[in-house]
């Protein structure tokens, strides 16, 4: 049977697969032989660089262009030439090298110096520096695209519903008025936190041999400085050398990519859930789309299904990412190679999120503020200005404030006409009392409206 998005097992390379087309250059097993080939190439031409390595001549500028060209015309054809190889050497890593000494057997002055190609390499000197480029550009191209987009979203929905009043809740029940654009604001300030520690992660590499310690180069070429050869390299990629490992990069970094990620996506699940709730009672609708079906029973029906769908995948996406963080930064020794088939999966959670991302922006894009609705609720729930009533009542050093009021309005409604009685009950000066009059559920907001425009 031909493998197709119908029968792919895994959902992002199915249901999803026109969600996660950004990562498939990236994240594939094509992504990561194309950084492998990369890694490869570019030792190559940096031990070329270097005078004192006098086996290694300085590339003609012809060299340097079939290298570059290797790279830049590596296609999926290409890495299949990479796995026709593996299947014999059974080894991933060695297979690139092959492939890349038989590209470059009809250029004299490359096959020269072939032997080159991985010189005093372990396969994980190769291979972290690949998952580093990985998770770079998934970061540069896929997840901080994604959320910037959310966050202009999100900044925009808290400018423009700056003052429109709703009913807050806590603990479920009506609470002191707030605003949607300041609980808006609220997201996008968490958000916007989390986004700039993300982008901050310093990502790291190496590329000293088999545990860590130059043994190999040293003993070739001693006097060469090989941690600033292995420095500049890993530098020139954007990346950070990490000068104590054993033969693995300890992935400590990606722990830290991946907690920050999953707390990025805990915010939004929190957004969606609140979204979804506040749909239910109505304060925000839906936008209908011709020839959606919200029920197969329920015609009437228009569900949340993005928020949903967006909090599920979030949610896949954060199981794995936890597991990153937990399992990677373990190994046994100097090295184990039980990492090894969890970072196939690093793509796997961040397809996860960028569905998620999508989904999200989707259901966004189609809420619509219920204006009746939130006035409604505000209306019906005057006892909620018990709060500044007491307040001004312990402002004039009124004894028993807190419990008049409880006693007035605690587990019950009250409307404003009671409201206003017990208001001019009160032993208050006129401008006080004037001033609580004053007062209803849709302007007690405090700085919700200031707060909401300065996100």
């Amino acid at each position: 049977m031909k493998n197709t998005s119908l029968t792919a097992i895994s959902p992002v390379d199915g249901r999803y697969s026109e969600k996660t087309k950004a990562l498939q250059n990236i994240a594939s097993e094509f992504g990561l032989i194309r950084y492998r080939v990369i890694i490869e190439i570019e030792w190559l031409k940096t031990l070329a660089n270097n005078s004192e390595i006098s086996e290694v001549s300085a590339l003609s500028t012809s060299a340097i262009n079939i290298l570059d060209g290797i790279i830049e015309n590596f296609s999926p054809s290409e890495a299949q030439k990479v796995k026709d190889i593996e299947a014999t050497t059974n080894h991933d890593v060695k297979a690139v090298e092959y492939y890349l000494k038989d590209k470059v057997s009809s250029n004299d002055e490359l096959v020269d110096i072939s032997e080159f190609f991985h010189f005093a390499c372990t396969s994980e000197d190769i291979n972290n520096l690949s998952y580093a480029l990985m998770l770079r550009d998934l970061r540069n191209d896929v997840v901080a695209p994604s959320l910037t987009i959310i966050l202009e979203d999100l900044k925009t929905y808290a400018h423009q519903l700056a003052d429109e009043s709703m009913l807050a809740r806590t603990h479920g029940q009506p609470a002191s008025p707030t605003t949607i654009g300041k609980e808006f604001a609220n997201v996008h300030g968490r958000l916007q936190n989390q986004f700039d520690t993300f982008i901050k992660i310093k990502l790291l590499g190496k590329i000293n041999g088999a545990v860590g310690n130059y043994n190999a180069h040293f003993v070739a070429y001693p006097n060469v400085d090989w941690e600033c050869i292995s420095n500049n390299l890993i530098a020139s990629m954007g990346l950070h050398n990490n000068p104590f490992t054993t033969q693995i990069e300890p992935h400590d970094y990606i722990a830290e990519y991946s907690d920050a990620l999953s707390r990025i996506n805990t915010i939004l699940i929190d957004l969606c859930r609140d979204i979804w709730a506040y749909t239910s009672i109505e304060y925000f609708k839906q936008k209908t789309v011709k020839g959606e079906v919200g029920s197969s029973t329920m015609p009437h029906k228009v569900n949340p299904i993005d928020f949903e769908n967006a909090e599920g995948n979030f949610g896949i996406a954060n199981a794995l990412l936890h597991h990153f963080s937990e399992k990677l930064p373990i190994s046994r020794w100097q090295r184990d190679l039980s990492d090894s088939t969890v970072l196939r999966n690093l793509g796997v959670a961040i397809a996860h999120c960028e569905i998620g991302y999508l989904s999200l922006r989707k259901g966004l894009s189609k809420i619509e503020i219920n204006t009746p609705q939130l006035q409604k609720d505000l209306a019906n729930n005057s006892q909620v200005l018990a709060e500044p009533i007491q307040t001004i009542l312990r402002k004039h050093k009124v004894a028993g404030a807190y419990e008049k009021l409880k006693e007035l309005t605690r587990g019950q409604k009250i409307n404003n006409d009671q409201l206003k009685d017990f208001i001019n009950s009160l032993k208050l000066p006129e401008y006080e009392k004037n001033n609580l009059l004053a007062l209803t559920a849709s302007n007690y907001i405090g700085i919700a409206t200031k707060q909401a425009k300065s996100s």
